[in-house]
């Protein structure tokens, strides 16, 4: 099973960035910060191609993620990594279907899968 989900785009970095959250909107979910890695980094003098962590959230999910096992809360909320490496611009997402793997006595049910493929959509739709 793997971790994650990347693909890349032919959009520039930013119109990823863009696109990403406007995608995250559509599919019913809040953009709640987007974390300037390159910018974080090259003000403590640590050189870095342009690198963006976008967390998002959907209540009704991370409630049911927190009412399973409430240390769940350690890999929330989600979150799309869009960075450039070899002049290439990336789009990454944690595969949430591996929670069970983490929390195997927590009952997800199904909400793992409706998240990895809502998390795998959304990333499509930017491509």
């Amino acid at each position: 099973m793997e971790f994650d989900y990347t693909t890349t785009t032919a959009k520039t970095f930013d119109e990823a960035v863009n696109t990403l959250q406007d995608e995250i909107a559509k599919a019913g979910m809040r953009v709640l910060y987007v974390h300037d890695v390159q910018q974080s980094l090259v003000e403590k003098g640590f050189p870095r191609e342009p690198f963006k962590i976008i967390e998002f959230c959907n209540a009704k999910y991370a409630n049911e993620f927190l009412n399973a096992d409430i240390k769940i809360g350690l890999c929330m909320p989600c979150k799309i990594n869009v960075y450039i490496k070899d002049g290439q611009t990336f789009i990454s997402g944690m595969r949430p279907i591996i929670l069970s793997q983490f929390f195997p006595d927590a009952n997800l049910g199904e909400m793992p899968k409706e998240i990895d493929k809502a998390i795998q959509g959304i990333i499509d739709s930017v491509k």
